[in-house]
């Protein structure tokens, strides 16, 4: 475009030399000129607008017929045209960002824009990883018979990794004391925080709970918890080499690993990397069917879908609530019930007076996955 005198109006104007990005101006702009100038180039003395090259007309070029000699400017400029001044985008003073606040790409852009390079921030936990039993095998492995391939160390590891964190994976232990002891005790070594998957309900070979207290004195905070799936679900902290250490041992059922590590280890990780608000995010969704409920609370798989035209719903329901679909069978070794899930429907427990929810009910759903 061209830098103006707003006053002077539409008509012919003589080019002054040019102003280009990055370079202190040369001219003055004086009534009657205009000077070329480049997006983010300062302003010239004298010129107080900018003009468009779309909104003039090239009347004549110099002899070499390499820079405009003379222009018409076609529309009527306002002072401060098409100008961003000193200060537009941040003032001075003005906080940029706050503690607390995920340094995402335009945050570091924002940092970058002011001119910081170094910020202090909240050191990132680091998570290990570790499966447990005689009956789990390595993906790509031979199976004999009664084996199954571990699928909650690769689903684990990836929910973990989709929230910025390195997982450390420790393979799998096997169902006796020393297995177990020696890998839980490098898991703990190598990292802040130990995420175990089976090995914590009432069977024989259960022996998480104990080996924990009886050979790394850990406090079992809870070992049982009331809810679907994830009944088993055990929180603990032990002291290790002078520091605290959690430790997170949810159950061997997939769906109850993957949901749990959802609602108790990865707000814990985020509250632990410093995060403002660690929950899941929670926004109300409308049942597209009824769902039984069952006697304990249920955290129901599903995938939620918006309207793209918004449209009336029941029980006083935003028009742009989004209808929540289940994703079939929740039994807890079904793993096919998360591949579509993108939100778990928080349900109450059953009673008396309530025995299933109606479709066009409305309910709690907590984001997971890549909608977190």
């Amino acid at each position: 475009g061209y830098a103006v005198i707003a006053a002077d109006g539409p008509g012919e104007r003589s080019v002054l030399p040019p102003v280009t990005a990055g370079e202190t101006p040369s001219v003055t702009v004086v009534p009657g000129h205009v000077s070329r100038i480049t997006t983010g180039a300062p302003l010239p003395p004298g010129a107080d607008a900018v003009v468009q090259v779309e909104d003039t007309e090239l009347l004549e070029r110099t002899e070499d017929g390499c820079e405009e000699k003379r222009i018409r400017i076609l529309s009527t400029v306002k002072s401060g045209q098409d100008i961003r001044a000193v200060g537009f985008d941040i003032a001075r003073g003005e906080q940029v960002l706050s503690t607390g606040e995920r340094l995402g790409p335009s945050e570091l852009g924002l940092l970058a824009a002011v001119g910081i390079t170094k910020v202090k921030v909240f050191q990132a936990p680091k998570v290990a990883v570790l499966s447990t039993g005689n009956e789990i095998v390595n993906p790509g492995e031979p199976l004999a018979s009664g084996q199954i391939y571990d699928s909650n160390r690769t689903s684990l590891l990836a929910a973990i990794r989709e929230q910025g964190l390195t997982p450390v994976d420790m393979g799998v232990a096997r169902d006796d004391r020393d297995s177990l002891s020696k890998l839980l005790a490098t898991g703990l070594d190598e990292a802040d925080v130990l995420v175990t998957s089976g090995g914590v309900s009432m069977g024989e070979k259960d022996l998480l709970k104990p080996v924990l207290e009886e050979d790394f004195g850990a406090t079992i905070h809870f070992g049982r918890v009331f809810m679907k799936p994830g009944k088993p679900t055990t929180f603990a902290t032990l002291n290790r080499g002078g520091k605290t250490k959690l430790v997170f041992a949810l159950p061997g059922n997939p769906v109850s690993a993957t949901v749990t590590l959802y609602l108790f280890v990865l707000p814990a990780l985020r509250k632990m990397a410093g995060w403002e608000r660690p929950q899941l995010t929670v926004v109300p969704a409308m049942l597209s069917s009824a769902i039984s409920l069952d006697p304990r609370p249920e955290y129901h798989r599903a995938s939620l879908s918006w309207p793209a035209v918004p449209t009336a719903s029941s029980e006083g329901a935003s028009p742009l609530v989004p209808t929540a679909s289940s994703t079939g069978s929740q039994c807890s070794s079904r793993l096919l019930s998360m591949r579509s899930a993108d939100a778990l429907l928080a349900l109450p427990s059953r009673s008396e007076e309530r025995e299933r929810l109606e479709a066009g009910s409305v309910v709690r759903a907590l984001l997971i996955g890549r909608t977190l």
